[in-house]
């Protein structure tokens, strides 16, 4: 259920990170005419530009609206620009002989077709940063993908321990000469983590704040993956205090698995100006170049009675970061006198979970949580079927996923055991043979531990976030809000402990780096 973000742009010019113009905007660095736009706008396919307020869109040939860095935003119909998420009329009454034509500049499968110009530069000979042109970069053979150096990636000099509020001491690892127990992903296990506060699992079943989950896996760059520009829900990226009390960003992994950054320099990086830039979107025209939710992000049982999750909350609630503790009471949201709850719902009462939200979802109501696992559905946007390209792999219902097709196959009063192990084979013949084990173990997680249940009800409280679930949410890259890592179309070759490319638009007159505009 979860809707992809208007803007997977956070870059494009300095005030993606200072706060200096809204969300979607493109700020070229000598104000330029409105001819001069397209050239700082990422197009693989030709189109009209269109401005809407700051920002920039371009109404492609095949009627698909697209942002400055060529992600899609929306739908053309002729007269009205539609919102991609919900179908609802951003822009109307769009004439396209009143708008100017801007040309295809870039090829997705390689670098840039067309140089990027610099302003009042003096210079006729400007180069796309990265090319083989560009003398002044730093440049590397591609990844030996066998190359393994160390558990996770390199950091810069500047990384900020987190000191938040939110993380509770008595829900963090202790520290011993030896270290806490890692797992196979490089983190503590979750056993190493020690007995979860009590808070977690107190009964809350009176309290009555009541809402109710729904479900889904697609796979994409989380929402909370992009840094804020001043966005509702997002961390406040003022400050480095307020981005690192805010949790940063959320950890986004590449096709394979392997932590990579959230966010980079921007393409049009040069000797006068610099910007930040969100790593591509699975979900948007990147495909298996681009990033995508990180598979340990799949929930996971503490115990019998308490679970940890991620999951995609209201955005006009619900702050990236914050974490909810939840108590189901055993009934599902479409009870009702003629629609008692079932065996699934009946068996998942009292038992406790808490989630930690990574995305935010604009049709998500007020109470409600999209809850992130593995078959439950790739929505509107599948990077799914990307990541784990099985051959004939059944992924359900789009929205509602294994379960759905269970109920469909078995009926929607079944015994408990039928909808459990329907919904195992399902996982197990999706992830069995796929490499990815934290797909399965939440895929079955959804059987075995939530009993299967569809769109359970509970009680619910904000609460301090469990360590386990800090560790796996915050990213370990972009750990302040400032850094120099290289852009990159194609993340799919980064293998763990390869170094991160770093660049500098050095210069004799800015001999330490790149002079924000």
């Amino acid at each position: 259920m979860k809707k992809v973000l208007l803007s997977s742009l956070l870059a494009a010019g300095a005030c993606a990170m200072f706060g200096a113009c809204s969300d979607d905007s493109v700020t070229p660095p000598v104000g330029p005419t409105p001819s001069d736009i397209c050239s700082y706008m990422t197009l693989s396919h030709s189109g009209w530009l269109l401005q809407k307020g700051n920002s920039y869109w371009i109404i492609g040939d095949d009627n698909i609206v697209t942002d400055v860095v060529d992600n899609p935003v929306g739908t053309f119909d002729g007269t009205n620009i539609l919102d991609l998420a919900t179908g609802g009329v951003v822009i109307s009454n769009v004439n396209l002989a009143n708008l100017q034509r801007c040309e295809a500049n870039f090829n997705p499968g390689g670098e840039s077709s067309s140089s990027v110009p610099v302003p009042n530069s003096g210079s006729s000979s400007s180069v796309v940063p990265g090319s083989s042109s560009d003398k002044s970069l730093s440049s590397s053979s591609a990844p030996n993908p066998a190359s393994s150096s160390s558990d996770k990636p390199s950091q810069s000099s500047s990384s900020v321990v987190p000191t938040s509020s939110s993380i509770p001491a008595s829900s963090a690892a202790e520290s011993s000469s030896s270290g806490p127990e890692l797992g196979p992903d490089g983190f503590p296990t979750i056993e190493s983590y020690g007995p979860p506060p009590a808070e977690y699992t107190k009964d809350i079943l009176s309290n009555g704040n009541k809402g109710w989950n729904s479900r889904y896996w697609d796979a994409c760059k989380p929402h909370c993956s992009w840094i804020s520009n001043g966005q509702e829900g997002k961390t406040d990226t003022t400050t480095q205090e307020s981005y690192v009390k805010g949790m940063t960003t959320a950890r986004n992994c590449n096709i394979h698995d392997v932590e990579v950054p959230t966010f980079t320099l921007g393409h049009a990086v040069q000797q006068y100006w610099y910007g930040f830039e969100g790593t591509n979107n699975a979900c948007g025209n990147a495909k298996e170049k681009g990033v995508f939710t990180c598979t340990d992000m799949a929930p996971i049982a503490v115990n019998e009675n308490l679970s940890y999750a991620y999951v995609a909350g209201p955005g006009s609630q619900t702050t990236c970061g914050k974490c909810f503790h939840l108590q189901y009471d055993g009934s599902f949201k479409d009870a009702s006198a003629n629609n008692a709850a079932k065996e699934t719902h009946k068996a998942l009462k009292g038992k406790h979970i808490v989630v930690m939200t990574s995305n935010i979802g604009h049709d998500v109501e007020v109470g409600q949580f999209d809850l992130m696992v593995p078959g439950g559905g790739v929505g509107a946007f599948d990077a799914l079927s990307v990541q784990v390209n099985g051959k004939n792999v059944s992924w359900g219902a789009g929205f509602g996923g294994f379960l759905t097709e269970c109920q469909s196959k078995h009926g929607y009063d079944n015994k408990l055991e039928v909808y459990q192990q329907c919904v195992k084979d399902m996982c197990d013949a999706a992830f069995g043979n796929a490499g990815f084990p934290n797909l399965l173990r939440g895929c079955h997680w959804f059987a075995d531990w939530y009993m299967a249940a569809d769109n359970p009800t509970y009680h619910w409280e904000e609460v301090e976030c469990p360590q386990y679930l800090i560790d796996h949410y915050m990213t370990t890259i972009n750990t302040t809000k400032d850094n120099r890592y290289k852009w990159h179309d194609d993340w799919s070759t980064y293998k763990k402990g390869d170094p991160l490319e770093e660049q500098e638009c050095l210069t004799d007159e800015y001999p330490q780096g790149c002079k924000p505009n």
